[in-house]
Order: C-alpha cells, then sequence, then structure tokens
C-alpha cells in the first residue's frame, strides 16, 4: 500500500501581469522558458544573471528585457509585481530571497521548491489563442511535462491555429451584430459543438510491478549501486 502523501492542489487561476513589473533570477533555460510565458503576457522583465542563454541576450540585446549582472539586493524588489527564482542550487539565498518578497506581499515561485514558493508555475500549451495549463498537484512534474508535450502536438497544426484564430474573429463580430445575450451565448456554442479531441493513454509496460519494485527497494544509496540491480526498472 502506498503512503498517501497530502498534497496542496493549489488554486488554478489566470494572472494579469500585463505591463507589470516582474523579476526573473537566473539566466539559464528555465529561466529563458519563464521570460517567454511572461513576454506573451506582456510584462515588462528585469533579469538578474552573470551569464545568458543566447536567446536572453537576444532579448536584452534589441531592448526586450532589462538585465542586471551585479548581484541581487532587497532594493530590486522596490515596484515589483512578481518573481521568478529559476537558482536551485543556493537553498540559503533562496529561503531569504523569498522572505523579503514575502515581506513585500509580492508574488514568488522558486523553482523546485514549493516551500519558498507562494504560487505553482504549471506545464502549459500555448498554440493560438490557446492557452492550457497542465498540473499533477506537484506530485510529478515531469508527468505534467510529458502531458503537455503530448498535447503540444496535437495543436500545433495550421489548421488549429487558423481554426482558433478565426474563432476569435468571429466572437468580436458575433459580440458586435447579436445585442441578446442568450442568443450571442447559443451562437458560439453551436460553432464549436463539432469539436472534439481524441485520443488513448499508453502507459509504460509492467507500470505497476516496476512502481512497487522502485518503492520496496531496501538500497540506502542507489546512485552508486545502479548497475548492480538487475531488478531495478532503472537499470533496463
Amino acid at each position: 500500500m502506498v503512503q498517501q502523501i497530502k498534497n496542496n492542489p493549489l488554486f488554478q487561476v489566470g494572472l494579469d501581469v500585463f505591463d507589470s513589473e516582474c523579476l526573473v533570477i537566473g539566466g539559464g533555460n528555465e529561466s529563458e522558458e519563464k521570460c517567454g510565458r511572461l513576454l506573451d503576457a506582456g510584462a515588462n522583465i528585469q533579469i538578474i544573471a552573470k551569464e545568458l542563454t543566447p536567446i536572453l541576450k537576444k532579448w536584452v540585446k534589441n531592448g526586450t528585457i532589462r538585465h542586471k549582472t551585479n548581484p541581487f539586493c532587497e532594493a530590486d524588489l522596490e515596484n515589483i509585481m512578481l518573481v521568478l527564482n529559476t537558482v536551485s542550487h543556493d537553498i540559503q539565498f533562496t529561503q531569504e530571497l523569498y522572505r523579503l518578497a514575502s515581506k513585500r506581499n509580492i508574488l514568488i515561485n522558486s523553482y523546485d521548491n514549493p516551500a519558498c514558493s507562494n504560487f505553482g508555475m504549471v506545464a502549459l500549451v500555448r498554440k493560438g489563442h490557446l492557452r492550457l495549463s497542465i498540473s499533477t498537484s506537484n506530485t510529478s512534474p515531469s508527468l505534467a511535462s510529458r502531458i503537455r508535450d503530448d498535447i503540444d502536438t496535437i495543436f500545433s497544426t495550421e489548421e488549429f491555429i487558423n481554426f482558433s484564430g478565426m474563432l476569435a474573429k468571429l466572437r468580436q463580430n458575433i459580440r458586435k451584430r447579436v445585442p441578446n445575450r442568450k442568443k450571442r451565448f447559443t451562437l458560439l456554442r453551436s460553432i464549436v459543438r463539432e469539436f472534439q479531441i481524441k485520443g488513448e493513454i499508453n502507459y509504460p509496460k509492467n507500470w505497476q510491478e516496476n512502481f512497487d519494485g522502485i518503492l520496496n527497494c531496501q538500497q540506502k544509496n542507489c546512485e552508486d549501486e545502479l548497475n548492480n540491480c538487475p531488478n531495478c526498472p532503472l537499470s533496463k
């Protein structure tokens, strides 16, 4: 019997950060992904990092985001609405940053550290006007990412991009020409009535046996012993 772990499912909302000041700590791939989301939502971004990915350097060069190489200080939180800390190797810094942000009632997410976050980052599908968030209540971010990748493929077709774009135009057109709210709602529902997603879930082979094997493993430190355990699913 697997012990049930109490998890925080969070309260899913869409946050308006348009034209708001947001701070990103770190200049790696995680930071690049987070900055991409913020830019997509229209945020103003200040990034603090010594090194940047090529994409982040490009955004700095063309003025899309602002860049500071000096270490973080509390003054960097002035007028900030939201903080994304992608630095995971310095727990002392992460804890202090969380304390300072919380003191100012600033939203903060610390990568891979829910205890130093007051909101969560979900796996996100962004295709056309579609924004589809996927969360496993922090039980398995890797599963959320896997689901995101598969769903992203489904909605990556040119036809869906055109379909969602036309729906946006239709909605604006109908809102102008149909004053009756009930009739407007019925019409908008009718034009997507036949839209349907079909699919199936393919689970890993022998997943129950493999999961039980990991949970019941008595090995204290499998990092060095992994190749010496022929029955471990991780060694196959």
